[in-house]
């Protein structure tokens, strides 16, 4: 009986380790938590994409309400012209210092109305911006976990090695 030797035993005890490896169900436990980190990586993707909607949806939001801006500031300087024209006829002399006056105001008015429309679009970006790096941030973190399975099923190879 010589194929009664260490190398028999060796792969009888392989054999039933294997067994009762897929006896205990460990295969299906890691398939569990493989099934596990996809759905969460699956759920922060579509939580990432509609953050990314709800920022373009602001961008454009904002967007319109500059060109409104600009209309109305459009109006104000139109309405301001007009004003300066009647009051051309009215005092010369008088008028140059007004027109002056009130063109500046409209300046200043429509340089704050686009300030503050830009301001507050920079300000949303940053918020996106920041939930996106968390999200990103928590995926990462996601990821070592899978790291920690890998380098304990590396190890279990190297020791039946």
């Amino acid at each position: 009986m010589d194929w009664l030797d260490n190398s028999f035993y060796a792969l009888a005890a392989l054999v039933i380790f294997l067994g009762l490896v897929v006896y205990f169900g460990v295969p299906k436990i890691i398939n569990n938590l493989l099934d596990k980190q996809i759905q969460k990586i699956a759920d922060d993707l579509a939580e990432a994409k509609k953050l990314r909607e709800e920022a373009a949806a602001l961008l454009v939001e904002y967007e319109q309400k500059r060109v409104a801006a600009e209309g109305e500031a459009a109006g104000i300087i139109a309405a301001a012209q007009e004003e300066a024209t009647r009051l051309t006829a009215e005092a010369q002399v008088s008028l140059a210092d007004l027109v002056a006056r009130r063109t500046k105001a409209v300046e200043d008015k429509i340089a704050q109305a686009e300030a503050q429309a830009v301001a507050e679009v920079r300000a949303r970006s940053a918020d996106v911006a920041i939930e996106a790096a968390r999200l990103v941030l928590t995926d990462e973190m996601s990821r070592k976990g899978g790291q920690v399975v890998d380098r304990a099923i590396a190890d279990v190879g190297n020791r039946l090695n």
